[in-house]
């Protein structure tokens, strides 16, 4: 992975790593340790396995009510903020996904990111997910 001096190339990074269902290309964006706050019980995911463990939880969350095809997209960010090594991201995102055979889409989410220079590149320390 290329260094960047922009915070939300990683959050990209992160939700491409989503959207193709990658678990270890998720967990790769992340610093240890990592937060992960979410609608979905248990709503906390924390240390060094957050990323997986929380993908371990949508993928049975999903089979238990028949979700399916996620794919999130970004929209133009609401804040950019740096200091130093650290930043925090701002971002609208739209949700789709396929429930029991019906597309659905969740407009009007905030995907909200911590972040931290690890070497010379970003990684997530902590996200944060409120529906719209």
């Amino acid at each position: 992975m290329s260094s960047s001096s922009d915070p939300m190339a990683a959050v990209r990074r992160y939700a491409d790593a989503f959207n193709n269902g990658d678990e270890k290309a998720m967990a790769a964006m992340c610093a240890d340790p990592m937060q992960i706050l979410d609608g979905m019980s248990p709503h906390v995911w924390q240390g060094p396995t957050a990323a997986a463990d929380w993908w371990r939880d949508v993928l049975v969350e999903s089979e238990r009510v028949g979700a399916s095809g996620y794919h999130l997209e970004l929209g133009a960010p609401r804040h950019v903020d740096i200091a130093s090594d650290y930043g925090y991201v701002v971002v609208p995102v739209i949700l789709s996904f396929n429930l029991r055979g019906r597309q659905v889409t969740q407009a009007g989410a905030v995907f909200t990111v911590a972040l931290r220079k690890v070497g010379t590149d970003w990684r997530l320390t902590a996200w944060a997910w409120a529906k719209g």
